[in-house]
């Protein structure tokens, strides 16, 4: 594919004005989008021209009337060879055109740039190969549902989805009490941990109930001891002689002979 060459500038001569710069008109008053051919709204005779050069930009020289060829007068216009400066940031430019076609376009007419298809579901998966937490509860709603609709489940014959189906069910039976016991032990130790993250505040609220600093001052009050205590553990008047000397004595006499009778070689010695 040939590549397009800008315009020629056929001439230096220029209409000694001062250069147009871009930024000075209205966004809307000139094109010069990438790889397409710049062209601009003439100031004077407010008609599109093209810009002409690679590095110097000029208007294209031009009449001030478009019927030259039905016999009218050619008047070369004073825009004619007008310099041209593009101080403007052409990316942001184009982007706020585009913005502004998009907004002036009717509602029917607006497109997406590229469009996006969707694709078509794919058919749903039988249900013996769904993929899925299987608990007795559904593996058993699963085979009966499948059984109600299938011709060739009968009696004890099944077809392959009712056999993968029975399967399943009879493996969910086989593996329940496993499960039942799985979710107790989680039960019980979830328990434990409200419980052990409940006590401090339990015991707080306790001590607050019972009067805090009272407790505390009666268990750090001290006390003399009660007049003729051995210790602090046992009381004043406990007793310390069996109540019965005689039948103690006896009551002895009898365990020795018992254990005589039981140790012959200890009691020998």
């Amino acid at each position: 594919m040939p590549r397009k060459r800008p315009g020629r500038v056929r001439t230096k001569n220029t209409n000694r004005r001062e250069a147009l710069k871009l930024s000075s008109m209205a966004p809307e008053d000139f094109n010069v989008r990438p790889g397409e051919t710049k062209s601009i709204a003439c100031p004077d005779c407010r008609t599109w021209r093209r810009i002409m050069g690679d590095k110097v930009l000029k208007i294209r020289e031009h009449c001030v009337s478009d019927k030259v060829a039905e016999g009218e007068k050619h008047v070369t216009c004073t825009g004619s060879d007008q310099l041209v400066v593009i101080d403007i940031d052409v990316r942001r430019w184009q982007a706020r055109q585009n913005q502004l076609l998009r907004d002036a376009m009717p509602q029917e007419n607006r497109r997406a740039a590229q469009q996006f298809y969707k694709p078509l579901p794919a058919p749903a998966a039988p249900v013996s190969r769904i993929k899925a937490e299987v608990t007795l509860e559904t593996a058993r709603q699963s085979y009966l549902a499948h059984r109600k609709g299938c011709t060739r489940c009968v009696g004890g014959q099944h077809c392959t989805d009712g056999g993968i189906l029975a399967r399943r069910y009879v493996l969910a039976l086989q593996e329940e009490p496993a499960r039942r016991e799985a979710r107790e032990q989680v039960e019980r130790q979830e328990r434990r941990t409200v419980r052990k993250q409940t006590a401090p505040a339990v015991r707080k609220e306790q001590w607050a109930k019972r009067g805090g600093k009272a407790v505390e001052k009666a268990n750090n009050c001290c006390s003399e001891r009660a007049s003729g205590s051995l210790s602090e553990f046992r009381g004043p008047q406990l007793p310390l002689a069996p109540q019965d000397v005689e039948a103690h004595d006896q009551r002895q006499a009898e365990l020795g002979k018992r254990y005589a009778r039981r140790n012959p070689a200890t009691s020998a010695a």
